[in-house]
């Protein structure tokens, strides 16, 4: 069935409402103008599109992004999504190193851990165990003790306690972290979870990002993944800051030999196909695992590690210093 007619099928009071459906495959996406649709009612209003939608042939999948003219307010800081294609590429990981080496260099960071279902960010940044206060109905961010303030669904909920939530649950949790007290913040670094779901949706809607990095390994499968999350940026006219290669060259702690267990290069060839910078590699160093399961962060520390993060940090501080001068 078309995308009109899947338009058809709705109620002439909701249709009303949608922008557009695109179809691919089995999987539609629906674009609604919630500007005269009340807070309070958009939930209920997703979830009637999404069933009416999914008892269609040949509908298995139905995304839904809520566009409003009086979008949900903004936080004061410009927001860095770190994203990637795909699980298991160390984007939790680069997020929080990134986000204290900015601090390093000065800066006052705030980061939010969007992996609403895979929550990561306490653990590495030392603060599990913590819970947020709030005041005026907004969450106050966590201290850490690395110089950033973090919010993660991994304060709010018990430590291995499974979330299983809808795509409407999910979007409205990362709404009430980034829509939260960041005091003197001047950036955000939001950890998004790997792929295009329902998270970035979201984020692309009500909370467009500053800029975006993208993290891959080098190997084709993580790569191909890494492209279609930067084009799903691109297609949110979200500009692209740049790509990092992470796990990118292993030297052996007993005879100095650097190897490739994942390949080398491909981001940088991705970047050089695409015309989207080239941030930087990370080594795959078993001490950076160990220091972040650890809740030391490499980058709050010295040597051949923290130096890698610092080098991307600070060119993701001039990227913000030339946006301010635009």
């Amino acid at each position: 069935m078309d995308e009109p007619s899947l338009k058809s099928r709705l109620p002439a009071s909701i249709a009303e409402k949608v922008q557009s459906i695109v179809r691919k495959g089995t999987a539609a996406t629906v674009v609604v103008d919630a500007s005269e649709i009340p807070a309070a009612s958009r939930d209920g209003f997703e979830e009637a599109i999404r069933d009416m939608l999914l008892e269609e042939d040949g509908v298995d999948e139905v995304r839904v992004a809520m566009m409003a003219e009086r979008a949900a307010p903004k936080p004061t800081p410009p927001i860095i999504a770190v994203g990637s294609g795909k699980g298991g590429v160390g984007k939790s990981t680069l997020s929080a190193n990134l986000a204290v080496a900015l601090a390093r260099l000065g800066r006052k960071v705030g980061v939010v851990d969007a992996d609403i279902y895979g929550p990561s960010q306490p653990k590495i940044l030392a603060n599990e165990g913590e819970r947020p206060q709030a005041r005026d109905e907004k969450l106050v961010p966590v201290p850490s003790g690395y110089g950033v303030a973090l919010l993660s669904m991994g304060h709010l909920v018990p430590p291995g306690q499974a979330i299983a939530w809808r795509g409407p649950m999910a979007g409205n949790a990362l709404t009430q972290l980034i829509d939260a007290h960041w005091g003197e913040a001047e950036v955000l670094v939001v950890d998004l979870p790997p792929g295009t779901g329902d998270v970035q949706l979201t984020m692309l809607s009500r909370h467009k990002p500053a800029g975006a990095v993208i993290v891959s390994t080098p190997q084709d499968l993580a790569l191909i993944d890494a492209q279609r999350a930067a084009q799903m940026f691109h297609d949110g006219d979200v500009p692209l800051i740049g790509l990092v290669e992470n796990m990118a060259g292993y030297s052996c702690p007993h005879c100095g030999e650097v190897s490739d267990p994942f390949g080398r290069g491909g981001v940088e060839a991705v970047s050089q196909e695409s015309g989207i910078p080239f941030l930087g590699r990370i080594p795959l160093d078993p001490k950076i695992r160990a220091d972040s399961d650890a809740g030391t962060p490499p980058a709050a520390g010295e040597g051949e590690q923290a130096d890698a993060f610092t080098a991307i940090a600070r060119q993701l501080s001039d990227w913000l210093d030339s946006k301010d001068r635009d």
